[in-house]
C-alpha cells in the first residue's frame, strides 16, 4: 500500500519580526538543520569518550574540540564545493556566485570527505599524529551524520528513488508531491490527499531510497563500525572497512534512486553519478584492508595513565 508523503519540512516557526535595520524577517527552524546537529552531538559524545579512552594519545577534549571544529569546517565547505564540481559545474560556469546560495540546497557527501579529510590531515599535521590514525579514530563518528542527514532528506521529501510501479515492488512505495507532474503537483495538501485516497496517485508511488540509505549507511555502518573499533585495530583497517562499507552500500542504492535529473544517467542505462564516485571508495576500502595486515596498531592511552 504507497504511502503519501506530507511532511512539513520546517521544525520550528518563530513567526515574524521587525527588526531594527533588517526590517521583517521569518525565522524557521528546518529539520534538515536538526538532523544536522542530531547527528553532530552523537558524533561529540562518542568521540569525547573515545577520547577519554585513550585512542588518540596525546589529545585531550580541548585537541578534540579543535579536530570537530575543523572537521564541519570541511563537512561544510567540501560538500558544497564538491556538489558544484560534480553535480552542477555547468551551472557554476555560467553562474559562479551560484556556489553561495546554500539555502538552494545542494551538498555532496564525497566532497564532504574529502573536505573532512583535508582538515583531518590539517589537525594531525599540528598533533604530530599520523594521518590514518586520526581518520581511524573519526570514521566510527561519521555514520550518525550520514543517517541523521538522510532522514533529513526524506522529511523534506527530496532525493527520492524510482518508480515501484512495472517491478517487483509494485502496489507499495511513497508518493512524493515534489515528484509528481501537473496539476497534482500544485494542489494543496487537502486536494492532494483526496486525489490519494482515491487511488489516482497509486501509480506514481517511488521507493523511499532516503530511508534504506539512512539504514544502510547510518544505522547499520554506525552499529559495524563502533563494534569493530571497540578494540585497537591495525593502522588502516577501520578507515578501510568505512570506505569499503559505505562505497558498497551508494552502489547499491543508486540502483533504486532517482538519478540526479541535470545529469541523469552517465552509461549503460543505469551507470549514475553516485555509483561513479562510490567505485574510487570501494577500492581504496580494500586497498586500505589490505594493507592493514602489515601496519602497526596503536594502543590506546588513557590520560590518567599518560600523566603518570
Amino acid at each position: 500500500m504507497p504511502y503519501l508523503h506530507q511532511i512539513d519540512p520546517i521544525a520550528l516557526d518563530l513567526g515574524t519580526w521587525n527588526l531594527p535595520l533588517l526590517g521583517s524577517v521569518h525565522p524557521q527552524v528546518h529539520w534538515y538543520g536538526v538532523m544536522y546537529l542530531l547527528g553532530f552531538i552523537v558524533a561529540w559524545w562518542l568521540g569525547r569518550r573515545r577520547v577519554r579512552a585513550g585512542r588518540l594519545p596525546g589529545v585531550d577534549d580541548n585537541g578534540f574540540g579543535d579536530l570537530m571544529f575543523y572537521a564541519m569546517l570541511g563537512v561544510v565547505l567540501g560538500g558544497r564545493i564538491g556538489y558544484i564540481l560534480f553535480y552542477g559545474f555547468a551551472d557554476f560556469i555560467a553562474n559562479p556566485l551560484m556556489i553561495f546560495r546554500v539555502w538552494e540546497g545542494g551538498m555532496s557527501f564525497h566532497g564532504g570527505l574529502l573536505g573532512v579529510l583535508a582538515a583531518v590531515w590539517w589537525w594531525s599535521r599540528r598533533q604530530r599524529l599520523h594521518f590514518f590514525d586520526t581518520v581511524d579514530f573519526v570514521a566510527p563518528l561519521v555514520p550518525a551524520g550520514l543517517g541523521f542527514g538522510r532522514i533529513g532528506n526524506w522529511i523534506g521529501g527530496e532525493l527520492w528513488g524510482k518508480p515501484t510501479q512495472g517491478t517487483a515492488f509494485d502496489g507499495w512505495g511513497v508518493v512524493f508531491p515534489r515528484a509528481l507532474p501537473e496539476p497534482f503537483a500544485s494542489m494543496d495538501p487537502g486536494t492532494l490527499k483526496a486525489q490519494f485516497d482515491s487511488g489516482i496517485l497509486d501509480s506514481f508511488a517511488r521507493h523511499p531510497s532516503q530511508l534504506y540509505q539512512a539504514t544502510l549507511e547510518g544505522l547499520v555502518m554506525f552499529c559495524v563500525l563502533v563494534w569493530y573499533s571497540r578494540k585497537p585495530r591495525p593502522r588502516y583497517a577501520v578507515s578501510g572497512l568505512f570506505a569499503l562499507l559505505y562505497g558498497c552500500f551508494r552502489f547499491l542504492v543508486e540502483f533504486v534512486r532517482e538519478p540526479d535529473a541535470q545529469l541523469g544517467y552517465l552509461a549503460f542505462g543505469w551507470l549514475t553519478m553516485g555509483q561513479v564516485l562510490s567505485l574510487p571508495l570501494i577500492l581504496l576500502g580494500l586497498f586500505w584492508c589490505w594493507k592493514s595486515h602489515s601496519s602497526p596498531t596503536l594502543m590506546p592511552q588513557p590520560a590518567a595513565e599518560a600523566a603518570k
